[in-house]
């Protein structure tokens, strides 16, 4: 499944990098420790997490990760929103809790 395919699914805001949009997806992680994801994501996961600061972006991009799904409304900054473009890290938004949008992304990815 692509990110573009998953945002269609479940109604996910486009907050930056559509070049990003055509990436497969291989599976999600949620947390709000950064150092967590650099330790335990894995190339090709969607990230979820409430973090909206440019350090996201960067950790993304090193990991490889596929997209970064921010909860609760969260909005980015603009350094975050200017290196996710930069880095072609595809930025989403839900208003849902982490909880629920993983439930959901879980149910979409293993049906």
């Amino acid at each position: 499944m692509t990110v573009k395919e998953m945002a269609a699914a479940l109604q996910l805001r486009v907050l930056a990098g559509e070049e990003g949009l055509e990436k497969q997806i291989a599976g999600g992680y949620t947390s709000d420790l950064l150092s967590d994801v650099m330790g335990y994501a894995d190339a090709g996961m969607v990230w979820i997490t409430l973090q909206t600061h440019k350090n996201i972006i960067a950790i993304a991009s090193l990991k490889e990760l596929s997209a970064v799904v921010l909860v609760k409304g969260f909005e980015p900054d603009a350094d975050t929103v200017a290196l996710a473009i930069q880095e072609q890290i595809t930025l989403l938004g839900t208003t849902e809790q982490a909880f629920e949008f993983s439930g959901r992304l879980y149910r979409l990815l293993y049906p």
